[in-house]
C-alpha cells in the first residue's frame, strides 16, 4: 500500500516538473527561434528594400525611394554586415538578368538559379527554401529573389535544442531521485502510524482473548450451577460476539503483514474442495450452488489462507444473496491469471458504497450491528489476503446480480 503510494507521490512531483521544464524550455526555444526568424525576415526585406542602392550594376537596378530612416533597424548593425545575403534578379519574361552569390557560399551560382526560378513561378513573396529565408519584390524593370542565410542559425538552434534535451534529461533524472526521497520521507510517518495501528490491534486482540476465554468458562460453570438463566444467557452471547470480533481482527492484522508465497497449490482442487460443506448450508437455505472450476489452474500461495478466502466469498453469497435461488462459482484462466468469481443476486451496490466495500467495518446496511458475526471485516480480510498473494479483488453490480471477481497470478 504505501509502495504505491510512494510511487504516485514521485509521479506526481515529477509530471508537474517535466510540465514546468516543457513549458519553460519550449517557451525559451520557441519564442528564440521566432525572435531570430523575425530578425533574419525583417534584415532581408531590409536588404530587398536598399538593394538598388548597394549593389554596383546599375542599369538593372534603379534607384528606390528613400524610405524612413526609423524602418532601418539593421543596416548599420553587425548582425546585419556579418549575414549572408544571396539575390537573383530576373527580367519580366522569366529570364535571369543577375546572380549575386557570396565567395564562401555553400551554394553554387547554378543552385541558386535553380531555387530562384521556383520561386518566381510561386505565387508566395516570401517563405523557407533550402535553409534559405526568401523574400520576392518587383523593383519595377526587374523581379528581385533575394536569399539570406540560415545555415548557422538553425545549426545555433540545433545546438541549443541539443543541450536543453542533455541538461534538462540529467536535471530530471536527479529530481527523480530527490523526489524518491522527498516521498519516502512524506509516507515513513504514515508508515510508521500504520505499523503501530497493526501492532495495537494485534497486541488488544492477544490480551483480550485471555479476559474472553475466562468469562466463556466462568459463564459455562454458572450455567450449570443456576441452570437456564436470560441475563446469563446475554453474556453468553456477547461474549461469543466479542470472541468472534477479536478473532477476525487478528486474522486481519496477520494477513495484511503476510506475504504468501509458499507452496504450489492445486486452485482447482481447493476451491472444489471448499464448496462442499457450503452446499449443506445452501440447501437449507433453499439455494443451489452451480460450480464451473476449471481443471489444473495452479498458483502458488498459503492453502489456510485461501480456503479462508473462499470461505468468507461463500458466506458473504449465502447471506446476502436476494432475488434468485442459485449463487455461481467460476474459475477460469484469463492471460496469466487464475480469476474465481463468485455471483449472488442482491440489490445493486451503489459507486459510492463500492468505494467503502472492502474498509474495515464497512456494512452496506449500517441497521445491521454485528448481526450473524458479520462487523463488517470480511471482505477486508478477502482483500488482505488477495493482496498478499500479489492479487486483485474486485466486485461488479449487472442485471440484478453481484459478482465479486479475484484475480490471482497463475504458476
Amino acid at each position: 500500500m504505501f509502495k504505491k503510494t510512494r510511487r504516485k507521490i514521485v509521479l506526481t512531483i515529477m509530471a508537474i516538473l517535466v510540465l514546468i521544464w516543457v513549458g519553460t524550455l519550449g517557451f525559451i526555444y520557441v519564442s528564440s527561434y521566432f525572435e531570430m526568424s523575425d530578425r533574419n525576415e525583417r534584415m532581408l526585406q531590409e536588404h530587398v528594400e536598399m538593394y538598388a542602392n548597394e549593389q554596383k550594376t546599375e542599369p538593372l537596378k534603379p534607384e528606390m525611394p528613400p524610405r524612413d530612416n526609423n524602418m532601418r533597424d539593421y543596416y548599420n548593425t553587425p548582425r546585419f554586415k556579418l549575414s549572408t545575403f544571396y539575390s537573383v534578379t530576373f527580367s519580366k519574361d522569366g529570364s535571369v538578368l543577375e546572380i549575386h552569390n557570396n565567395k564562401n557560399s555553400v551554394y553554387t551560382d547554378k543552385a541558386l538559379e535553380d531555387i530562384a526560378k521556383d520561386i518566381f513561378k510561386s505565387n508566395n513573396d516570401t517563405g523557407v527554401k533550402s535553409n534559405l529565408t526568401y523574400r520576392k519584390a518587383n523593383k519595377g524593370d526587374y523581379i528581385l529573389v533575394a536569399f539570406i542565410d540560415n545555415t548557422i542559425f538553425n545549426e545555433n538552434m540545433s545546438t541549443v535544442f541539443r543541450y536543453i534535451l542533455i541538461f534538462g534529461g540529467i536535471a530530471l533524472i536527479a529530481l527523480y531521485f530527490i523526489s524518491a526521497f522527498i516521498a519516502k520521507k512524506i509516507v515513513k510517518p504514515l508508515e510508521e502510524n500504520h505499523q503501530k495501528q497493526k501492532q495495537f490491534i494485534s497486541d488488544a486482540g492477544h490480551e483480550l482473548k485471555t479476559p474472553i476465554s475466562v468469562i466463556s468458562a466462568n459463564s459455562d460453570l454458572l450455567a450449570h450451577e443456576i441452570g437456564e438463566n436470560k441475563w446469563l444467557n446475554n453474556i453468553q452471547y456477547e461474549n461469543e460476539r466479542m470472541a468472534t470480533l477479536v478473532k477476525q481482527l487478528l486474522e486481519l492484522a496477520k494477513n495484511e503483514s503476510v506475504t504468501y508465497k509458499d507452496e504450489l497449490i492445486d486452485f482447482s482442487r481447493l476451491v472444489a474442495g471448499e464448496l462442499l460443506p457450503f452446499e449443506s448450508i445452501a440447501f437449507e437455505k433453499g439455494l443451489n450452488i452451480n460450480a464451473v472450476l476449471n481443471d489444473n489452474i495452479y498458483i502458488k500461495g498459503n492453502t489456510d489462507r485461501l480456503r479462508q478466502l473462499i470461505a468468507i466469498l461463500l458466506d458473504n453469497a449465502l447471506e446476502h444473496n436476494k432475488g434468485t435461488n442459485k449463487i455461481e462459482i467460476r474459475l477460469t484462466k484469463e492471460r496469466n491469471l487464475a480469476r474465481l468469481s463468485v455471483i449472488n443476486g442482491g440489490n445493486a451496490i451503489t459507486k459510492e458504497e463500492q468505494k467503502h466495500l472492502f474498509k474495515r467495518f464497512y456494512r452496506t446496511d449500517a441497521s445491521r450491528n454485528g448481526e450473524g458475526g458479520h462487523y463488517g471485516l470480511g471482505l477486508s480480510i478477502a482483500q488482505a489476503i488477495v493482496k498478499a498473494h500479489g492479487g486483485k479483488i474486485d466486485v461488479l453490480c449487472y442485471n440484478n446480480l453481484i459478482e465479486f471477481k479475484i484475480f490471482i497470478p497463475l504458476q
